[in-house]
């Protein structure tokens, strides 16, 4: 059976009233959100033009004290060597003779450390004779140990 046709009904603006639809009141206030901007970018103006001021004025207080002296003591003349006794050899002036250094300068001193540092990581040797203790290069005890170590599943 055919379902009947319903007819069309066409409206006119004056017919569509519906008395609780209105205006909506709540939504945002333009003007105050636009004093809010303004407010926001004068603030931020000023706050730059602060930090500007305040930038120029400790450059101008670091020029001042750039040669101002550490102490208000005088610098002895031999100053860079430190005075006697010596844990490391300094050049040493004296009214007659300069002495050199001995051999144990601080750059010798390291070169000598790196060796002895060496000699103890990469080659055989002591730790104690009367016990019978022996240190091996390091990469022999790596071997050695990856060698012994447990396998893990």
């Amino acid at each position: 059976m055919p379902t009947p046709e319903i007819p069309r009904r066409t409206y006119h603006d004056e017919e569509i009233v519906n008395l609780e639809t209105h205006h909506e009141e709540s939504d945002v206030n333009v003007r105050a959100l636009l004093w809010f901007v303004v407010i926001f970018v004068v603030f931020a103006a000023v706050a730059h033009f602060a930090l500007l001021l305040m930038f120029k004025f400790f450059v101008q207080l670091e020029r001042g004290n750039s040669n101002a002296p550490l102490t208000s003591m005088a610098k002895p003349p031999d100053a860079d060597v430190p005075q006697l006794p010596r844990l490391q050899p300094f050049l040493t002036k004296t009214p007659q003779v300069e002495i050199p250094p001995y051999r144990s300068t601080p750059v010798v001193d390291m070169i000598d450390m790196r060796a002895r540092e060496d000699a103890v990581l990469n080659h055989y040797g002591w730790v104690d004779r009367q016990k019978g203790v022996v240190h091996i290069p390091i990469e022999e005890a790596k071997k050695l140990w990856l060698s012994t170590a447990p396998k893990t599943p």
